[in-house]
Formats: structure tokens, sequence, C-alpha cells
């Protein structure tokens, strides 16, 4: 058949209308999803890559995108890697509780930028402050959208046609191909690279230091660590240092942990730590160790972060009501040392003995759905995730799918397009399910879409 015969044999608009009409769809959604499909359908004729119409195949593509398209691209997913602080998907995940108490400030009107007791405008920046400098110990705090703006902030501010010092060997790459180096260059810094991919001692620091100089900087290695024949400068003396020579010191911390609960799983300094030996401004992000919402935040000297509130790019960097309420509500619980509210917390924290119990329990569910299939309770390796405690490893316990003759792979892929996705792990061409990154409530979905998927594949 020739291509002219088959773009004649595509129905039109109105055909296609009429028959969609019984679909509870908005007719300018059917249209624009039609002209999608069938658009595609015309591309793939004059590829040659269709030799036959089928017009019932038609309307059900066409049915299928308005689906997705009424879904919106953004949906749930089951996270089974293990990974708690997983970049791709969302980061820390929010309690329930967490949001019906933010319900309130977000849903009406609230005092963002009013000042009750004058009646008049007030400032949006100090919310929050009092509540930071109780649980970080510093003079001052600032939040911004997240962690690469803060740090983007600080720069441009103290040190913009100037000089920043850096060791070589935290000259980081992170997720999304965000380089430090860039982010210097882009803020109008001067990078000044110190010392050795391995080594960077206080003298490195001190001879670099010249009158151009106006910002030493420490930065998290936030996907790596250096082993073996290595030396890092402790804090107090790049601290001494600045001081010394009236400069700035500031850690780009990242994951940023405000609790010593946190350091029962995370040997990481603590931004309580930074601050007390002698940094002047730190920053970190608001959704990784902190369990909370995306967020940049700034601690230290108050004459810093006032200097940091009036840089011009702090509207393109502040946040809104919403991020605001549910890092309040967050901060609340480390005030309270509630801290089995702060989900991510309580997720790197459950104990070995539960996770077993829990592993045994989705076993027999899915067992239930699926009767046939071959499963273990093994006990696995994960890690953090999100830039947090680099390397670190945590035991966990994980449904382990023995998938036979069928191939991993597949089960995986139909795994991802079930609803809710479920997103695992492969390893040596068994699928794995870890339970610390699974909630009970989800147990059911996962029975299903393993069903779904192994039928699918088989």
């Amino acid at each position: 058949m020739s291509k002219q015969e088959l773009y004649c044999q595509i129905p039109q608009m109105h055909e296609i209308m009429g028959q969609l009409s019984s679909h509870n769809y908005n007719r300018s959604v059917v249209k624009y999803c039609a002209d999608k499909v069938l658009s595609n359908l015309r591309e793939k004729i004059s590829e040659g890559k269709i030799d036959i119409i089928d017009k019932n195949k038609i309307i059900n593509n066409i049915i299928f995108y308005c689906e997705n398209f009424m879904q919106g691209s953004i949906k749930k997913v089951i996270n089974a890697t293990g990974i708690v602080i997983h970049t791709n998907l969302g980061r820390s995940p929010l309690s329930e509780d967490l949001l019906s108490k933010s319900m309130e400030t977000v849903c009406g009107y609230s005092n963002l930028e009013y000042d009750i007791g004058e009646g008049s405008r007030g400032d949006r920046y100090h919310h929050l402050s009092e509540y930071l400098r109780y649980l970080t110990g510093a003079e001052d705090a600032l939040i911004l959208n997240n962690n690469a703006a803060a740090v983007f902030l600080i720069l441009n501010t103290f040190s913009e046609n100037r000089e920043c010092v850096v060791s070589r060997g935290e000259l980081v790459e992170i997720g999304g191909s965000f380089r430090i180096p860039e982010v210097m260059r882009k803020s109008g810094t001067k990078l000044r690279e110190v010392g050795t991919t391995n080594k960077t001692k206080i003298s490195d620091y001190e001879n670099a230091v010249n009158p151009e100089t106006s910002v030493i900087m420490k930065v998290h290695k936030s996907n790596y660590v250096i082993k073996g024949f290595t030396e890092e400068t402790p804090y107090e003396k790049i601290c001494q240092l600045t001081n010394k020579n009236n400069l700035i010191s500031y850690y780009d911390l990242g994951s940023g942990s405000i609790s010593d609960f946190s350091l029962k799983f995370c040997k990481e300094p603590s931004v309580k730590d930074i601050i007390d030996k002698g940094f002047d401004l730190v920053s970190f992000s608001g959704d990784k160790l902190l369990g909370g919402v995306q967020a940049g935040i700034v601690a230290g000297k108050k004459h810093l972060i006032d200097r940091l509130k009036t840089n011009q790019l702090m509207r393109m960097l502040r946040v809104d009501k919403i991020t605001l309420s549910l890092l309040q509500n967050t901060l609340k619980e480390y005030i309270n040392e509630d801290y089995e509210q702060i989900r991510t917390l309580k997720m790197f924290n459950e104990s070995l003995n539960s996770l077993k119990s829990r592993a045994d329990d989705l076993a027999q569910c899915i067992s239930n759905t699926s009767p046939d299939l071959s499963l273990e309770t093994v006990q696995v390796t994960s890690f953090t995730g999100g830039g947090s405690c680099p390397m670190q490893e945590m035991d966990s316990y994980a449904v382990q799918l023995n998938t036979g003759n069928i191939s991993e792979a597949e089960i995986e892929k139909h795994l991802r397009k079930f609803s809710p996705p479920v997103i695992c792990r492969t390893v040596n061409k068994k699928i794995i399910f870890d339970l610390r990154t699974i909630f009970k409530e989800e147990y059911e979905d996962i029975a299903g879409g393993i069903n779904w998927a192994v039928k699918m594949s088989s």
C-alpha cells in the first residue's frame, strides 16, 4: 500500500470525536490528544514504518494519550530501591501528618510578608530564623529555594570579582552536571585552587591568601570519599586563618544534619559542629538529611546574613509560603525531639528485626497474589543516597524475586509501566524489593505490579 493510500485511511477528526463522545474528557482535550497521535502516525508513515492503518488501535492510542495527559507527568511511584534520599524520586518523603499541619497556612492567607504587630508590610526573610538559631547555634539564618542557590548567592555577594579559595579535592560535580567551578564562575567569583586531590594543608590556604582573596570555602564531598594517603585541614585552622586575614569562612555542607539522632547512622559533621568550629557561614539542603522539603538553608553570622538579604538576586531565589510552612513544621519536630514524625529519619533508623518482619509480610502478600513465584527474604545492603553520607552502607532486608527463565530486565521494565510504577533493583538476574523504603500501605500495589509484570513478560 502506498503512503498516499495510508494517509487517506487515517480517520477524520469528526469521526474520532464521535467515537470518543462517551468519554468524560473535555472536547478540546480530546482534539489536542488526537492531533498528537495522528501527527505521530503521519510521521511514521512518512518514514516507511507503517504499512497498514488500524482504526481501532488509533482510537485506543488516543484514549491512552488522553488518560496520560489528564493524569499529569508527575505521579506517585513506589521506591523499592532501598535508597532513602533518592534524588531521582523526590529525595526525602514527607509524612501526611506534616502536610496536614501545614494546611492552614498553605490553603488560606498567611503573614508571609505582613507585620501583624505593626499592621504593615513585613519581611518574609525572618521566618524560621529563630528556630534555626535554636537548632544550630548560629546568629541568624536565611531560606532560599535550594542549596545551589545558597552557594551562588553567597559567592556572588561576598566574592564577586574577587578570589575564593577551594581545595582541589573538593571541586565536586554532583547530579545533573552541577559543578562547583562552573557555579563559582557564574557567580562572578574567581576560583583559586589549592592543595592536591588527596592532600590540602593549612599552608596551602595560607600561601594562596592575597589582597584579592575574600572567601575560603569548604565543599562537602557529597558522592565520593578519598581514602589512603590523605590529609584535610582541621576546621579550626581554616577559621583562624580567615579571622586573621579578615576573610569569610564558608562551608557548603550540602546534606546538613541538625540533630544527634541523624548521627546514629551517618558519620558527617552536623551544622552545629561547623558553626561551633567558627565558620562564618554554612549552607545545606532542606530535603536531604534534614528530611524536609526542598530548600537551601544558610546559617551563620548575622551581619553576613543581612548582606545576603540585600542582594537583588534574593527576589529570584526566595521561597514561597508552601516551602516555609512545610519547613517550619519539620523544624518543630526537631525542637520537640519527635524524630519519629520525620519520615526520612524514621526510615534510616528502622531496626533490622523490623525490616526482616516486614520483608516476610511483603513476601506473603506477593505469594497470596502469585503463589507460583519463587521468593526469598534476604539481607541486603543499601545506601543513604541524595549526596548524603557518601559510600556509607546500611544493612537492610528485602524480598528477592527469582525470575527463572523470564528476563529480569523485562519484568523490571513492566514494573515501571505499572500504576503506580514500582522502581526496584536487579542483582544477578534477581529482582530486589528493599523494605527500608517501602511503606506498609504499598504491599498490595507491589504484589499486583509483580503479578502483572510477570504475566506481561512471559
